[in-house]
């Protein structure tokens, strides 16, 4: 086993490398000039359409309302790797791997937009009228419109990778993790039996996934603002009782961020890292943690009735900004003030990461009832990552065999294998969650790219009809 996982880290270390660093922020960076930083313009409107009565009606063609879909895709995208992603990029890569994760994740902004609508704009239904969408379908569909029939294998030919990507990634960033995280969680604050808990989480998986999106929708509906707002709030409450080291925080997250030779003291307190170790880091748990540029979001904007596709993007972004610059930043900031950093190195070895690190950091400042809240908002958030990442990988399923009927079949599986997922190595699980989150990035990156010019279009025209005055 420790000769498989130590295979895992050269894969990982690879496709992690620079390479991929420049893939993801590259294309986020691309993509943010191209639009003429309308997602970062318009974040306000965005972020207020996801709160508004529209977002929840379903009328339109589709399955879930705007809402809904962002909700699913929020169930996917804050899980581990808000509470346990985060600490292990903080154990590794030192307090700058939060600022690289910010960093990632404002022109992730824009990532996400893109994939989002333009699954909406090229989605289609199955064989049971059910919506079929996503980066898949896009690129089937999208390039050949673009480039004509010449470029269609080529659009197919990247539809079938990121496929087969995304129904191994399920398994992995949405099934292996997660249930690990939670399993360990328990057994941390506890003693609870993995064993156990993993047979709670089987027969939980099972019931809600059986019912397919709209049961999915409905649960993420009500668990997802619930869990982020509690979270939200006790992570306030650990920030504010250590109020006084927030400024020295901030300034060792920038001097980490940016320093070339490897620094450590301060709020890090053993942890050593380079400028190089926190932007891998950051970037790589940053990306497992917001989705943006996986494509993995834009699978849930296809199934919504919204009419208007940018605006359906712009709902779906916001995804990346709740995600990262809210949760993200409350559990680093939360370890960073609570002293727990100086725990994490011990004669030259990393003991203290991921989960255990974050309920440290909450136990030192809030008791035993620290250490439950985040072990109770890891099961919820982790819970719910298991029950997006279903639907993710169900519908690049059905792209591949062009059928629903495997569609039973593989919700069976998929409980199953969150079983697994709960007694698994914690490095095992981490590392084939990485690898299949690059493998991913790398066909969804190349058609945001290629097809993006007629969306920023209808970007520039939707920006200018909005501001445009209303008549009653």
């Amino acid at each position: 086993m420790e000769a498989f996982n130590n295979f895992l880290v050269k894969i990982d270390d690879f496709v992690w490398g620079p390479f991929m660093l420049v893939i993801l922020v590259g294309t986020g960076i691309f993509l943010t000039v191209r639009c003429r930083f309308l997602s970062w313009r318009t974040l306000g409107y965005a972020i207020k359409s996801t709160l508004s009565k529209e977002a929840r009606e379903t009328e339109g063609e589709g399955d879930v309302s705007p809402f809904a879909a962002l909700c699913t895709a929020l169930a996917a995208t804050i899980g581990t790797g808000n509470i346990a992603g985060v600490a292990a990029a903080l154990a590794t890569g030192g307090p700058g791997a939060l600022v690289w994760m910010l960093i990632s994740a404002a022109f992730g902004l824009t990532s996400k937009f893109t994939e989002c609508a333009l699954a909406l704009r090229y989605r289609t239904t199955n064989d049971k009228g059910e919506m079929l969408g996503g980066p898949m379908v896009t690129m089937e569909r999208g390039i050949p419109e673009v480039y004509g029939e010449k470029a269609k294998g080529f659009g197919r030919f990247l539809a079938i990778c990121f496929a087969v990507f995304a129904v191994i990634a399920s398994f992995g960033i949405g099934n292996l993790t997660q249930g690990n995280s939670i399993a360990g969680a328990f057994n941390t604050v506890s003693g609870i039996s993995i064993y156990a808990v993993a047979a709670v989480v089987f027969v939980l998986t099972l019931v809600v996934v059986i019912g397919g999106i709209q049961s999915i929708a409905k649960v993420s509906s009500m668990v997802v603002p619930v869990m982020a707002i509690l979270y939200f709030v006790c992570g306030l409450i650990v920030i504010l009782v250590h109020i006084d080291r927030v400024p020295l925080a901030i300034v060792d997250m920038f001097r980490m961020a940016f320093s070339v030779e490897a620094v450590g003291g301060g709020i890090a307190g053993s942890v050593i890292a380079s400028m190089m170790q926190a932007m891998r880091f950051g970037v790589a748990r940053g990306c497992f943690s917001n989705e943006a540029g996986m494509g993995s979001a834009a699978i849930a904007a296809a199934a919504t009735t919204s009419k208007d596709y940018i605006k359906q993007g712009y709902i779906s972004m916001t995804g990346t900004f709740w995600d990262t610059f809210v949760v993200c930043t409350i559990t680093g900031l939360s370890v960073l003030t609570s002293g727990a950093m100086e725990k994490v190195v011990v004669d030259g070895k990393v003991v203290l990461k991921g989960a255990p690190l974050t309920i440290e950091a909450f136990r030192m400042t809030l008791g035993e009832a620290g250490a439950w809240i985040v072990c109770i908002s890891l099961a919820l958030f982790a819970f719910s990552t298991i029950l997006g990442w279903e639907y993710y990988g169900e519908k690049a399923l059905e792209y591949l065999t062009r059928s629903t009927q495997v569609t039973l079949a593989y919700r069976i599986l998929f409980s199953a294998v969150s079983f697994i997922g709960c007694i698994t190595a914690f490095d095992i699980a981490w590392n084939i969650s990485d690898i299949f989150n690059a493998l991913m990035i790398i066909p969804n990156a190349i058609c945001m790219i290629l097809i993006s010019g007629p969306l920023v279009k209808d970007m520039i025209e939707f920006d200018k009809n909005r501001k445009l005055p209303v008549h009653k």
